[in-house]
């Protein structure tokens, strides 16, 4: 998994740099998205990778498949990623993408994963503080898991925010000893 991020990181660099100056950030970010879509497919992730094909027509292959979501860039991206046989590292490289896209727009993607849902006051009770705890505008993304015993569970960027109980508890036990 590492070493697919390291592969990723310099793809979707160049493909956010690409973004930034055509001025079309949203548009990359639904093509990388069906693009890293298709690729994570595993009939196509089979055809993709057979043998018999040459570069040029697992490109092709893939750019038929995707042709309503790539832009002439796009396609290029795409025939890159091929050549270098890099395809399999979309995914990845639609994720890294995202994260700088959050960055420059100033926004940060934040995910709630209750016992209950949530209710409106909540939610914006959770958006203010982690507004005021990261400086940035907060998407939130909302989620129930029953097995939970109560409290909720934050994931925002690479910052993890266990109030479960389950989290509580084994903070307590690991007190106690």
């Amino acid at each position: 998994m590492s070493e697919l991020i390291t592969v990723a990181r310099p793809y979707a660099q160049a493909a956010f740099d690409l973004a930034r100056e055509t001025r079309a950030l949203s548009r990359w970010s639904d093509s990388l998205a069906f693009a890293a879509a298709v690729a994570a497919d595993e009939s196509m992730a089979e055809a993709v990778e057979n043998p018999a094909l040459t570069v040029e027509q697992r490109a092709e292959l893939f750019i038929s498949v995707c042709a309503d979501y790539l832009d002439e860039n796009g396609r290029n991206f795409i025939r890159l990623l091929a050549e270098n046989g890099r395809l399999p590292a979309l995914p990845e490289i639609a994720g890294l993408y995202e994260k700088l896209r959050s960055e420059e727009e100033g926004s940060i993607e934040a995910r709630v994963i209750s016992a209950r849902p949530l209710n409106d006051a909540q939610q914006a009770d959770i958006i203010a503080a982690l507004k005021k705890r990261f400086a940035r505008e907060i998407t939130l993304q909302c989620e129930t898991d029953e097995s939970m015993l109560g409290g909720a569970i934050i994931r925002a960027g690479d910052t993890v925010i266990d109030g479960s109980m389950r989290g509580r508890l084994e903070k307590f036990a690991t007190a106690l000893v």
